[in-house]
């Protein structure tokens, strides 16, 4: 299955993960806007952008760009809809990397929440709904993903999800800076339950 042609939409009872629309803008500015979860967002080689979105107007260029990216086959983002508040709260972005560092042909994965969502719990099932399908939609055998050393929740989740901490620096394409924090999570590790 090709992402960029027919997008997946994966759900549970509690959670549905759908490409990302306008029509979840109004919600997401609520994810972008919480100064909370901003410094959980991964903004590593997004050229300058810090992901903290205060107007409807640029969420929505943010959106814009979000579904620009995907038609011209850049990155998928999903938005991440909790079904009980019937709102959107967050958003997952996964692509396959090409690069000249260590993270060649990984699959990166960036994970937006608004921070009363920030929970071990939580995160765990939002991932695990899209994680085990990541490999083969982006053709990888290895995902990564940032964990900023104070977002505990977060890897608590991801660690129980089997991603392990590298020690390896992603480097930026545009601007070779070298970026820490990343964890990974290796097909095999990603098929175990």
């Amino acid at each position: 299955m090709n992402p960029y042609e027919n997008c997946p939409v994966f759900e549970n009872e509690n959670y549905r993960l759908c490409l990302v629309s306008m029509e979840d803008a109004e919600d997401l500015l609520k994810v972008y806007s919480d100064e909370k979860a901003v410094p959980f967002f991964n903004s590593d080689n997004c050229h300058g952008d810090d992901f903290h979105y205060t107007t409807a107007e640029r969420m929505r260029e943010a959106v814009q760009f979000w579904e620009d990216s995907w038609r011209w086959r850049y990155f998928v983002r999903w938005a991440i809809r909790d079904k009980r508040a019937g709102e959107a709260i967050g958003t997952i972005e996964l692509f396959h990397r090409e690069s000249e560092d260590y993270f060649n042909h990984y699959g990166l994965l960036r994970l937006d929440l608004r921070s009363d969502y920030e929970r071990a719990e939580q995160i765990e099932e939002i991932l695990r709904l899209i994680l085990k399908s990541a490999f083969e939609l982006f053709d990888c055998e290895k995902i990564a993903t940032k964990i900023p050393g104070d977002a505990l929740e977060r890897k608590c989740a991801m660690e129980k999800l089997g991603f392990a901490a590298s020690e390896e620096k992603l480097i930026g394409g545009h601007d070779g800076k070298a970026y820490s924090d990343y964890y990974v999570l290796r097909m095999e590790a990603g098929r175990e339950e």
